[in-house]
C-alpha cells in the first residue's frame, strides 16, 4: 500500500488537541474525513506529537496509507480544498516507504512558546500568546533553565495523567530570549513527557518574576513530586515547530520516541 508522509500547520484554538475526540473537534478528526472526499478511501492519520487542547503546530508530520496511488501533489492540493474553513494547511506531501513512522521515526521534535509580557492585553494574538501583564526577566530565565537541559527524570514537569513508561527525557535545548515585547523559548528533544513544556514554562514564569532563583528550579526537579512544579502555562502559546527524521543525537538516543508533549 501507498504510504504518505504530510507536514502540516494548524491553528489549535478550535480544537480540542490532536487527537480524535468523540465529543468535539480534533486536527486528526478534520484530516481523517478531509481523505475519503477526494480518495474514496478511509484511513488512519497517524501524527508525530499529540498536541493538546489550543496548542498550534507550525510543523507537524503525519503518515497514512491509501490503496490507490496518488501524485503526491494532487493530495496536498486537494486536502487543503476540502480542509476548508477549518485553520488546518497542508504544506507537503511526499510519497515515502512502509518503514517510515511519522511517531516512531522521529529523531527530534522542537517546540516554542511564546509569552507576550506588556501591559496591554493582545488584541491581534489573544489565542496565540501567553499574556502576562507582568515585566519578566527573560536573561535571569535562561540562565535558570539551564538546570533543566540533559537527562533527567522529569516527573515534576509531567501531567498526573501522562502514559509515557518513564519519566526519564534527554532535553537538548531550553533556550529564553526577548524580542521586544515577546519573550520566546525554544526547547528540543526526542521527546516530551505529557505536558511537559508548558510545565517548565510555568516554572520559568516565577523565575523571570523574580519569585524563583535557579536554586528553586533545581531544586523542583529533583524533587519528583508534581506538587513541586509551578503553574502550568496556557496552552495558546505553545507551538510544535518541527519534527527530525533521520540519525538520533547521542544524548537522546535512549529516549522513548513514542511519547509526545
Amino acid at each position: 500500500m501507498p504510504r504518505y508522509r504530510i507536514t502540516i500547520e494548524y491553528d489549535g484554538t478550535p480544537f480540542l488537541g490532536w487527537q480524535r475526540q468523540a465529543d468535539g473537534p480534533s486536527v486528526q478528526g478534520a484530516l481523517e474525513e478531509a481523505l475519503p472526499k477526494f480518495t474514496g478511501e478511509m484511513a488512519a492519520v497517524r501524527g508525530a506529537g499529540r498536541t493538546d487542547s489550543g496548542v498550534h503546530a507550525l510543523g507537524q508530520v503525519a503518515h497514512f496509507d491509501l490503496v490507490k496511488a496518488w501524485e503526491p501533489f494532487k493530495v496536498r492540493e486537494a486536502f487543503n480544498y476540502h480542509l476548508r474553513p477549518a485553520p488546518v494547511s497542508v504544506l507537503d506531501c511526499e510519497a515515502v516507504g512502509d518503514d517510515f513512522d511519522a511517531r516512531r521515526s522521529a529523531t527530534a521534535r522542537h517546540y516554542r512558546y511564546r509569552i507576550l509580557s506588556r501591559r496591554a492585553p493582545p488584541a491581534l494574538e489573544r489565542d496565540h500568546v501567553w499574556w502576562l501583564p507582568i515585566a519578566l526577566d527573560a536573561r535571569v530565565m535562561h540562565e535558570a533553565a539551564q538546570v533543566l537541559v540533559g537527562r533527567h527524570d522529569f516527573t515534576t514537569f509531567r501531567a498526573a495523567q501522562c502514559q509515557a513508561k518513564s519519566p526519564l527525557k534527554t532535553l537538548d535545548r531550553l533556550d529564553v530570549s526577548r524580542y521586544g515585547e515577546e519573550i520566546v523559548i525554544e526547547a528540543s528533544a526526542r521527546s516530551f513527557l505529557h505536558n511537559q513544556v508548558r510545565s517548565m514554562v510555568g516554572s520559568l514564569k516565577l523565575v523571570g518574576e523574580g519569585k524563583w532563583r535557579a536554586r528553586d528550579l533545581k531544586s523542583a526537579l529533583e524533587a519528583c513530586d508534581r506538587a513541586a512544579c509551578g503553574p502550568v502555562a496556557s496552552p495558546s502559546g505553545l507551538y510544535l515547530v518541527k519534527v527530525d527524521y533521520g540519525r538520533p543525537a547521542d544524548a537522546s538516543a535512549t529516549d522513548a520516541a513514542d511519547e509526545d508533549a
